[in-house]
C-alpha cells in the first residue's frame, strides 16, 4: 500500500483539492446543520412512541399531492397559504418539522422559511415523503392506509434493526 501525503493527495484528488474544513469549523457546521434538519426515522419514531413528540409535521405540498400519500398525523399546509393559515393551523409554542416530496424538492425548504419568518421554530425533514414510504413507514392516502416493503437501499429490511446512525 502507498501512503500519499495530504500535499500530494490535495494535488490529484478531486474530493481533497479544496481542503477539509478544522474540526471546530465542521463541529460548528454539523451542529447548526442537525438544528435545521432532522431525517425520516427520527421523525418516525419520535411519532411512533406513545408520548407527545413535541413537535407537528407539515406536508407542504399539493392538495392532489397529498391525497396520493401522506404522513398519518401530519397538518397539510401548502407553502402558498402558510402566511393565511398557519396562525390558524399551528400553536407558534409547538416546533415545526416540513417535508415535501423528496430530496429533489426544496418545497419543504421554502416551507420552513416561510414559517421561520413568522416566528415558528421549524427544521426540515430531509428525504421527504419519498423516503418515509421507502423506509417503509406507514402513510394515507385518499384511499386510506398503506405501508410499503422497506427500500433495503434506504433503511434495514429487518423492523428490529438499527441502522447504526
Amino acid at each position: 500500500m502507498v501512503m500519499t501525503s495530504p500535499a500530494t493527495a490535495t494535488a490529484v484528488n478531486s474530493v481533497l483539492r479544496v481542503p477539509p474544513a478544522s474540526p471546530a469549523a465542521a463541529a460548528a457546521y454539523f451542529g447548526a446543520s442537525l438544528a435545521f434538519h432532522a431525517d425520516v426515522s427520527d421523525v418516525a419514531s419520535a411519532l411512533a412512541a406513545d408520548d407527545d413528540p413535541g413537535f407537528v409535521v407539515v406536508d407542504s405540498r399539493s392538495t392532489a399531492s397529498w391525497d396520493q400519500g401522506h404522513i398519518p398525523g401530519a397538518v397539510h399546509l401548502p407553502t402558498a397559504l402558510i402566511p393565511e393559515q398557519a396562525p390558524r393551523l399551528l400553536d407558534p409554542a409547538v416546533p415545526v418539522v416540513t417535508y415535501c416530496w423528496g430530496p429533489g424538492c426544496n418545497g419543504a425548504t421554502r416551507a420552513a422559511l416561510a414559517l421561520a419568518q413568522l416566528g415558528y421554530q421549524v427544521k426540515e425533514m430531509l428525504g421527504g415523503f419519498e423516503y418515509w414510504a421507502r423506509e417503509g413507514f406507514a402513510f394515507e392516502t385518499w384511499e386510506g392506509g398503506e405501508r410499503r416493503a422497506a427500500d433495503p437501499l434506504t433503511a434495514p429490511v429487518d423492523d428490529d434493526a438499527d441502522c447504526g446512525c
